[in-house]
């Protein structure tokens, strides 16, 4: 009967390519289009925004992921003609409040952070605002143009005859056999499966709750805005006030977002434009002069403490998770779908499984 995979986004297509990559015959469930929801929203910055604020157990899959994300890049080009687009420019903190905690951080998990004076800032960001007054630099860290990562995974799935991916088909409940899920009846009818897969982001409780099962994700709206500059005008990520800037390889400069607890209400509001185009220009001030070329906002999955929830759930046979990533869903995807694939198909795992566990967490 094969595998389900419950939510087009990055997580669960990057899991359906594990999977099917290890022989699996697999599934792909959405209930809207591939990756139109926060994979597509994301800004794409491969580490969290404050790593050192996060538990040992998002610093095991951000490290990993960071590692993985050029080869994944290369592999998916070379396979679909698609370049996800890893760009790797570094990226500045401004004015850190803990910066000392941040360099002590670096020091014991040896990433390549350090304090850096704001004259060598402003000569490698010629563009940056006045004002600042202390940085720290981590080099090597990359943005994904996530649009086109999405292609790329969609352009991989659909090269295997072992992979179906099925769009605007929500669904709407669990197949059971007493304790056990045997599949999932969607808008289009009832499947079977050995294996059912959640990484429907905010819309994994939803789909839980049916079982009654409580998981603790919920929507976190983020708003973001996108310019469109010259192609050097910014060469590294920059972050202050909670706010960052990320440049494309194009000369498009990502700034964003906001974080709003307000359900699934995912319309982009004037208030988030204007106190967004503010943070650029304070941050850029030339982006005075250029153009708003798009606005959106999408929902992340809020989970407590940002570790998501990976594995089987006890007392459902069948039944596996790949999802509460809230933030930093692009960024773990790589670890945390090679961690799935790894439990599901019996092989030895990359990091340390336990905290992910969805036992315990979820009642």
């Amino acid at each position: 009967m094969g595998y389900c995979v419950i939510g087009a986004g990055v997580i669960g297509l990057l899991s359906a390519l594990h999977l099917a990559n290890g022989g699996a015959q697999v599934t792909v469930f959405d209930s809207s289009n591939i990756g139109s929801e926060a994979s597509w929203a994301g800004g794409g910055i491969v580490s969290p925004l404050y790593p050192w604020r996060y538990s040992s157990a998002v610093t095991a899959l951000a490290h990993w992921s960071q590692d993985f994300y050029p080869q994944l890049g290369e592999r998916l080009l070379s396979e679909t003609g698609v370049d996800p687009e890893v760009h790797v420019t570094g990226l500045y903190w401004l004015d850190l409040h803990d910066e000392a905690e941040a360099l002590s951080w670096a020091e014991r998990y040896g990433r390549p952070l350090h304090a850096v004076t704001m004259e060598a800032v402003r000569k490698a960001v010629p563009s940056l605002g006045e004002g600042y007054e202390r940085a720290v630099y981590m080099e090597g860290v990359a943005n994904i143009r996530n649009p086109r990562l999405l292609q790329a995974l969609r352009a991989a799935l659909a090269r295997l005859p072992n992979v179906t991916v099925v769009e605007h088909c929500p669904v709407e409940r669990f197949l059971q056999d007493g304790s056990r899920v045997v599949g999932v009846r969607t808008a289009q009818g009832d499947m079977r499966a050995d294996h059912v897969v959640v990484a429907a982001g905010a819309w994994s409780a939803q789909l839980l709750a049916t079982l009654g099962l409580q998981i603790p994700v919920k929507p976190m709206k983020g708003q973001m805005i996108l310019f469109k500059c010259a192609e050097d005008f910014l060469p590294s990520m920059v972050l202050a006030k909670r706010r960052y800037a990320i440049p494309r390889r194009d000369g498009h400069i990502l700034v964003g977002s906001t974080l709003e607890d307000v359900g699934f209400d995912k319309n982009p509001t004037e208030d988030a434009l204007e106190s967004l185009r503010a943070t650029a220009i304070e941050l850029l001030p030339a982006l005075a002069d250029a153009q708003v070329v798009k606005h959106w906002a999408g929902l992340r999955p809020g989970s407590p403490d940002g570790v998501p929830y990976i594995g089987q759930v006890s007392g459902f046979d069948g039944l596996w998770l790949n999802c509460g990533h809230f933030r930093n869903g692009l960024v773990l995807a790589p670890a945390s779908c090679q961690l799935l694939a790894d439990l599901m198909l019996g092989r030895e795992p990359i990091v340390d499984p336990a905290p992910y566990a969805p036992t315990g967490r979820i009642v």
